[in-house]
C-alpha cells in the first residue's frame, strides 16, 4: 500500500497523568515498623496516561493532545513537558493533577502512591466545543486513550469523537471505568482482562473479540493478550491472531499505550486495520524488550540530559519411508512403545488424552520458509497440541502444476515434524483438508490469512465439529512460488 510522504496528523483524546519516579537507596529498616527506610538520591517526572499515549504517537507523527489539564503547578510541568513535541489542547480539570509517584530502589518498585483528581474534563462552553470539533476535523485519524477519568464518558466529547469515527480512523483504547467505545470506531483495542470484563465470561480472545465488535458496534476489536500477542475480529471475517515477539525479562507497563499509539499512527498513514495491528504488536513486543515506561522515562532523562539527543525508541520493529495419503508422523503420534496413530481419530484421541486445545493447520510446504515456519509457531501458540495436514505430492500437483512439488512429501513431513511446535503430520490426499477435518475434529483451525475475508471451504466442517477458525498472518514477500521463480531468475542470469 501507498503511503503518503508527508508525516500524517494523529489527535488523541484521553486522560493525562504525570508519573513520577522517586529514586533512592535502602540501607535499613524503620525503627518504628518494619518497612525499608528510602533514601531520596533523585526525581524524575513524565506525562503519562494520554500523555505518554500522545508522545509516542509523536514518534512517528504530528500529534494534537486534547485533554482535560489542572491549573496547578503539577499541571503547568506536565503542560511544559507535553508541548515540547506536540500541541495541547487544554480542557478544564476537576481537581489537582492526578499524578503516580513511584518509589524505587535497585531498579525495583516498593511502594506507588496515587494522588489528585478526579481529573474529569468540566462542562465545554461553545468555544472550546468549537475548538475540539476542528482538531478532530483536521486529523488524519484520532486516538481515545482512555485512563477512566472522565473523558470517555462525557456526552458533549461522545458526541464529538462519534462525528469523528463517521469520517476517519479512530481508534479506542478503553478503560474499565471509563465509557464504551462510539459507535463506528475503526479499531477498539480491550486487553484480555478487559474483554473478559466486559463480556462478563471467559471466553478464548477471539471469541471475545467477535462479540465485543458485535456488542460496540464498531468496525474491528484487537484484544492484545499480553506475551501471546493479539487478536483481531471484524464482523463478517475469522479472527486473526498475530502473535508477540517474545522479549524475556522485559516490562510490560506502557506497551498498551504503545500498541495503541503504533495502531493509530500506522491507520493515519492509510495502513489496512490487520496491518496497523501487526505494526503495533511488533512495536508492543520491541517496548517489553527495552524496558517498558520506565525504560522510556530513563531514556527521556538522558535525552533531557543532553539537549541534543532526543529519547530513542524501542527498534520496532533419511530412511523415511515414501510418505502416502493418511501416513502419521511426528512426536505425538507415536505412543511409548513407538507404534504410531492408525487413524486420525486414533491421533486426536491421543493428543486429548494429554489435555489442551488440539490445533490443526495446513498446507502444501513445499520449500519450507520462514513464512511457513512463523505461521507453524504462531498455529502453536494457540493451543497445546498442533497437528500439520499436508497435501500429498499429487495433491499438491494438481493444485500447483507440472514440476510441483519440488520436494517429495516424505522429506516435507520430516522438516515439519524436525519443528519444536509440531506434534503431527498427517499426509492427505484431496484437494482440500475437509475430510481430514472432518475426522481430526481439531478445536481450532488455523490458516495463514491470505483469503481475503472470503469464507475457507473448510470452515462449516471445522465448526460442525465444534472448533473454531482463526487467520494467520503471512510474512511479506515470501512464498514458494516467489522462491523459484528468484531460483529460475538466478539460474537464467548465470547461464
Amino acid at each position: 500500500m501507498t503511503r503518503p510522504t508527508a508525516r500524517p496528523h494523529v489527535v488523541v483524546v484521553g486522560d493525562v497523568v504525570l508519573d513520577a519516579d522517586m529514586d533512592g537507596r535502602v540501607e535499613r529498616l524503620s525503627p518504628d515498623a518494619p518497612v525499608p527506610v528510602v533514601d531520596v538520591t533523585g526525581r524524575r517526572e513524565s506525562p503519562g496516561g494520554a500523555g505518554l499515549a500522545a508522545l509516542l504517537c509523536a514518534a512517528g507523527a504530528q500529534v494534537t493532545l486534547v485533554a482535560p489539564v489542572a491549573d496547578d503547578a503539577a499541571g503547568a510541568r506536565l503542560a511544559t513537558q507535553l508541548e515540547r513535541d506536540l500541541t495541547l489542547v487544554r480542557l478544564a480539570h476537576q481537581g489537582g493533577t492526578r499524578t503516580k509517584t513511584r518509589v524505587r530502589s535497585g531498579g525495583q518498585s516498593l511502594v506507588r502512591v496515587d494522588d489528585g483528581g478526579p481529573g474529569a474534563p468540566g462542562e465545554l462552553d461553545a468555544a472550546v466545543r468549537e475548538a475540539v470539533r476542528a482538531t478532530l476535523a483536521a486529523a488524519d485519524a484520532v486516538l481515545v486513550s482512555d485512563y477512566g477519568a472522565g473523558v470517555t464518558r462525557h456526552a458533549s466529547l461522545r458526541d464529538l469523537l462519534a462525528a469523528a469515527a463517521r469520517a476517519r480512523p479512530l481508534v479506542w483504547d478503553p478503560h474499565p471505568r471509563g465509557g464504551e467505545p462510539v459507535a463506528g470506531a475503526t479499531l477498539a483495542t480491550p486487553n484480555l482482562a478487559e474483554a473478559r470484563a466486559a463480556c462478563a465470561e471467559d471466553a478464548p480472545p477471539d471469541v471475545l473479540a467477535a462479540r465485543l465488535a458485535a456488542a460496540w458496534g464498531v468496525r474491528a476489536v484487537c484484544v492484545t493478550a499480553g506475551a501471546t500477542g493479539a487478536f483481531l475480529a471484524a464482523a463478517g471475517t475469522e479472527p486473526v491472531f498475530v502473535p508477540a515477539v517474545v522479549a524475556a525479562g522485559g516490562d510490560p507497563c506502557g506497551a498498551g499505550d504503545q500498541f495503541a499509539a503504533t495502531a493509530a499512527v500506522a491507520l493515519a498513514g492509510g495502513a489496512l486495520p490487520s496491518e496497523a495491528v501487526e505494526r503495533a504488536v511488533a512495536d508492543a513486543s520491541a517496548w517489553v524488550a527495552a524496558g517498558g515506561a520506565e525504560g522510556y522515562r530513563a531514556r527521556l532523562a538522558a535525552a533531557d540530559a543532553e539537549p541534543d539527543r532526543s529519547p530513542a525508541q524501542p527498534d520496532g520493529q533419511a530412511g523415511r519411508p515414501a510418505a502416502q495419503p493418511g501416513w502419521l508422523v511426528g512426536r505425538s503420534a507415536a505412543e511409548p512403545h513407538g507404534h504410531p496413530a492408525r487413524t486420525l481419530e486414533e491421533l486426536a484421541a491421543r493428543l486429548r488424552a494429554a489435555g489442551g486445545t488440539l490445533v490443526a493447520t495446513g498446507g502444501c510446504f513445499d520449500i519450507v520458509h520462514a513464512g511457513h515456519v512463523a505461521t507453524l509457531q504462531a498455529a502453536r501458540r494457540l493451543g497445546d497440541h498442533l497437528v500439520v495436514l499436508m497435501n500429498s505430492d499429487a495433491s499438491v500437483a494438481r493444485l500447483k502444476g507440472p514440476g510441483r512439488p519440488v520436494v517429495g512429501a516424505a522429506d516435507r513431513a520430516r522438516v515439519l515434524e524436525a519443528l519444536d511446535c509440531v506434534d503431527a503430520v498427517v499426509v492427505f490426499d484431496e484437494d482440500d483438508p475437509r475430510e481430514a477435518l472432518r475426522r481430526l475434529r481439531p478445536d481450532v483451525w488455523a490458516k495463514g490469512g491470505d483469503y481475503g475475508g472470503a469464507q475457507l471451504p473448510e470452515a462449516e466442517v471445522v465448526r460442525a465439529g465444534g472448533g473454531r477458525v482463526v487467520l494467520l498472518p503471512y510474512l511479506g514477500g515470501l512464498s514458494t512460488t516467489t522462491i523459484i521463480e528468484r531460483s529460475a531468475a538466478s539460474v537464467g542470469r548465470a547461464s
